[in-house]
């Protein structure tokens, strides 16, 4: 670990100066830095950067001294876990130059899950007949890391860390957890664990705090885990913030659906909507710099050698986003045009909504025996699919299945999958798509009205469809029809879809005969 030689001259030099001395040094023995503190702390520079690879550490260890027989504080403990170091050894200079006893700190690979401390101190007490073998020991440390990451891992998944923060009702926000999980698995990741906290406030530069961040790093250390799936929207400083001090990579809830949309998307305008949403998100992440000071202003202060690539990068992304916003444009009056050849037919439109994974495809394949991607996934189908359906007496309806909803749905999406979702503002009935055996059903039917609201559609006649009601129990079926005015049905063994059709018929066209029908005023006199 440390000479006798090399622990006595930083011993004897930290009496004489009356301040922490400490030494970085690599595993080949050679110190990096010297760092000189006052009689109580070390102050650590910038470190080169982490070695990449699960369960590894930064290759660095930290020896210093002590002045006043204090052992390893927390702060020790916090540089040990926040920079990722081998190790940490605090040696006591005792006051007359000689080293005394000695404490080595390091992480603890078989720490309980949830342990208050996941680190190990062991206390020596000399520097003389230390008998430890540096580079096994090390080694075998990562080797435990690794051998734990190694049992949990699914083969090609990357590992995550989903974390939730709130300042309101636990309740709510550990739903939404949940919810951000099914996200992160729907995306590719292996959720390794889940850490929720609940502040007063956020933090303005970590959201979670120093020392919860400490906790979550130490975390993601055990488990092997890379990225950190955060349920709330990061402000710009605050994911650069955490990825710097973490060096892990970090999204939000808005960018892991951005990312699940970006996978789903197979049409042409499906794909421009997402990466319009993309560009929109990230234009603002580009860098933190006042516009005060580009120099595309000319004129004082103006003037230099010319374009920055930050510059560059911007101005490209609003060329970018212009050029993707008018061929959305057109695509979507090419859209508005099929839909008034529709109307000119006078073939009525049923738009089916409602909460991702609600069963909306499913349904809709029954229904027109298509075969329309069904999966039991969040966000499973993204491009909307019509398909006509048939009727006695020849009468036939478009059924359009859109996108799902979800809570906190990104603004950028909404706003780019605008021209999609008129498909829902231009129908003549909805057909509101519910989990009926989900225990969030109040959330997500709330949730979707709330989005038809924003979309200006929730004046259009709907009809509350309770979907996969054969997960329920039977004796429970009355009770939840009458709680949420809807019908129950099963879109896979095809309970009530008989009288889900005849309602959609009595809707749409004796309510439209009705409608038109003109109006006899007799005169009675």
């Amino acid at each position: 670990m440390i000479s006798p030689e090399l622990a006595r001259r930083i011993a004897e030099l930290s009496r004489e100066t009356g301040r922490q001395i400490g030494l970085t040094i690599d595993r080949q023995g050679n110190p990096s830095h010297v760092i000189v503190g006052d009689a109580h702390r070390l102050f650590i520079p910038d470190l080169t950067r982490a070695r990449a690879g699960a369960g590894r550490f930064r290759g660095l260890r930290l020896v210093h001294t002590h002045l006043r027989g204090e052992g390893l504080s927390r702060d020790d403990m916090t540089d040990l876990s926040l920079l990722r170091l081998d190790a940490i050894v605090v040696i006591q200079a005792r006051m007359d130059g000689l080293p005394g006893e000695v404490e080595l700190g390091h992480l603890d690979p078989d720490a309980v899950d949830g342990a208050e401390e996941p680190w190990k101190v062991e206390r020596y007490g000399s520097v003389h007949g230390w008998e430890l073998d540096w580079q096994v020991f090390i080694g075998d440390l990562e080797g435990h890391f690794r051998a734990r990451d190694e049992v949990r891992r699914i083969p090609g998944a990357e590992g995550c860390l989903v974390i939730g923060v709130t300042t309101g009702k636990p309740q709510e926000a550990l739903e939404s957890l949940d919810e951000l999980e099914r996200l992160s698995q729907t995306a590719g990741l292996q959720v390794m664990d889940r850490i929720f906290q609940r502040r007063r406030e956020y933090d303005g530069r970590y959201v979670i705090g120093k020392g919860k961040l400490q906790e979550v790093l130490v975390r993601a250390m055990q488990l092997g885990a890379t990225v950190l799936v955060f349920d709330q929207e990061l402000a710009p400083s605050q994911l650069r913030n955490i990825a710097t001090d973490t060096e892990l990579k970090v999204i939000d809830r808005t960018q892991l659906i951005l990312d699940i949309f970006a996978q789903r998307a197979h049409t042409r305008e499906g794909k421009l909507q997402v990466e319009l949403a993309q560009l929109r998100y990230r234009k603002p992440r580009l860098a933190i710099m006042p516009t005060a000071m580009s120099r595309l202003t000319g004129g004082i202060g103006g003037r230099g050698p010319g374009e920055t690539k930050l510059e560059i990068n911007r101005r490209r992304a609003d060329e970018r986003e212009t050029r993707m916003t008018q061929e959305l444009r057109k695509l979507g009056q090419d859209r508005s045009l099929r839909r008034r050849r529709r109307t000119r037919v006078g073939l009525p439109q049923v738009a089916i909504v409602g909460y991702t994974n609600a069963g909306k495809s499913t349904l809709l394949n029954t229904m027109t025996r298509s075969q329309v991607d069904a999966e039991d996934k969040l966000f499973a189908t993204l491009d909307p699919t019509s398909r006509r359906m048939r009727f006695p007496e020849q009468r036939e309806i478009i059924l359009t299945d859109t996108v799902g909803f979800i809570r906190n749905l990104p603004k950028e999406l909404v706003e780019a999958f605008r021209s999609t979702l008129e498909e829902t503002v231009e129908a003549d009935l909805i057909l509101h798509v519910i989990d009926a055996a989900d225990p969030l059903i109040g959330t997500h039917v709330q949730e979707v009205e709330r989005t038809l609201q924003r979309l200006d559609a929730d004046q259009t006649p709907c009809i509350r469809v309770l979907n996969k009601i054969d997960a329920v129990d039977p004796l429970e079926w009355e009770a939840l029809c009458e709680q949420w005015q809807g019908m129950a049905v099963s879109a896979v063994t095809g309970i009530g879809l008989s009288e889900l059709i005849t309602e959609i018929e009595r809707r749409i066209f004796q309510e439209r005969a009705q409608a038109e029908a003109p109006v006899v005023v007799e005169d009675w006199s």
